[in-house]
């Protein structure tokens, strides 16, 4: 499966798992961010990130470098649960 098919998949599955209001909440917030342009100051794909740490879901820290070692990275960010 493609990352395109997983994140289509991802979306598809928040409409039944986040309240109506809340999306719209959601919805209206990334539209007022768009809107401040601050959409041009941030990272691309294809742009080169400096070396950074991360705790992962258990408390451990992860690397860039020793996740770079492996191959591509892809970086996303969880902002909770519904």
């Amino acid at each position: 499966m493609s990352l395109d098919d997983q994140l289509a998949k991802i979306r598809e599955g928040a409409v039944s798992r986040i309240p109506e209001d809340k999306r719209a909440v959601m919805a209206r917030a990334t539209q007022e961010l768009r809107e401040s342009g601050i959409i041009d100051k941030t990272i691309k794909v294809g742009d080169a990130l400096p070396a950074f740490a991360l705790k992962n879901a258990h408390g451990g820290e992860v690397t860039s470098t020793d996740l770079l070692a492996n191959g591509t990275v892809v970086l996303t960010v969880f902002r909770g649960h519904w």
